[in-house]
């Protein structure tokens, strides 16, 4: 039987060569840079992503000097930035102005930066690439930090009927439910109570999952075939959340899909075309 070598695009660093950069402080853990370099190569774009460790007693300092570099084109965010870097945006996308954070900039042909969130585009995307509708749906979500505020946002704006949020700092609860409800009028958000009431949808954008012995989220009442389950949590084995919503025959989506959607995004975002390759990136 003859091996099969995967081909995997050449990249070629030349005084041409645009750079993108990930940000954050840790940085060794991240996957982008491998992930969006390949990406940038086989779209026959000549860029290269790479990992760019700012201490955070320095991020004041060194990040005005990074945007500065005349051949940077665009940035990732990661943790514990991306409310901090809202400020070196000039305008806001959506996600990014209803929750006040970013995790990708983008410079414009003036030099100024555009910045979004995608964090939560990432999990409709993934969602709608599985063949799922999003629009109606009574959504019961756990986690309202960075990823939980981008998620509830995206699914507003792609047109869910209802939130209702648990998380243990009911301040985060009701500052999310307040900035959603401005931003989507139609869309009914709110603390959830101990009644789980009728929903259809059931998300964990919280860390639950990702260490060993982790059980649920919290109370997820009852699945049934028709529940939608997401998880954020980026796992080589089903979480408690999606290995239940596979034993109830639940459609779900699960962490990779999620980052896959986002790459996705991000690259429309830079201004690039998509690959047809797969991967995800941790960022």
């Amino acid at each position: 039987m003859t091996n099969v070598v995967p081909v995997v695009p050449l990249v070629r660093i030349t005084g041409a060569t645009r750079l993108y950069a990930i940000v954050g402080d840790p940085i060794a853990q991240v996957r982008s840079p491998e992930v969006f370099t390949g990406r940038f190569a086989a779209a026959g774009i000549n860029a290269v992503l790479v990992p760019v460790h700012v201490p955070a007693a320095s991020f004041d300092a060194i990040i005005p000097a990074l945007l500065a570099l005349g051949n940077l084109d665009g940035v990732l965010v990661t943790v514990p930035f991306k409310a901090r870097m809202v400020q070196f945006a000039s305008r806001l996308g959506p996600a990014a102005a209803c929750i006040g954070a970013v995790n990708a900039l983008r410079r414009e042909a003036d030099g100024s930066w555009s910045g979004d969130m995608f964090d939560g585009a990432g999990f409709v995307r993934g969602a709608e690439t599985k063949g799922q509708r999003l629009r109606g749906r009574r959504v019961l979500q756990f986690g309202a930090g960075g990823a939980g505020s981008a998620i509830a946002c995206a699914l507003a704006e792609a047109g869910v009927a209802s939130i209702r949020i648990v998380d243990p700092e009911s301040g985060r609860v009701e500052a999310l439910a307040t900035a959603l409800r401005r931003a989507f009028p139609d869309c009914d958000v709110a603390p959830a109570t101990a009644q789980r009431g009728d929903v259809d949808m059931v998300v964990n954008a919280s860390p639950v999952g990702m260490r060993p012995g982790d059980g649920m989220p919290g109370d997820i009442g009852a699945l049934n075939s028709g529940t939608l389950v997401g998880d954020v949590v980026v796992s080589e084995t089903p979480t408690p959340l999606i290995a239940q919503a596979q034993r109830d025959g639940c459609a779900w989506v699960n962490g990779r899909d999620m980052h896959s959607g986002q790459i996705e995004a991000i690259m429309g975002f830079f201004g690039a075309r998509p690959a047809a390759a797969g991967g995800t990136a941790e960022n």
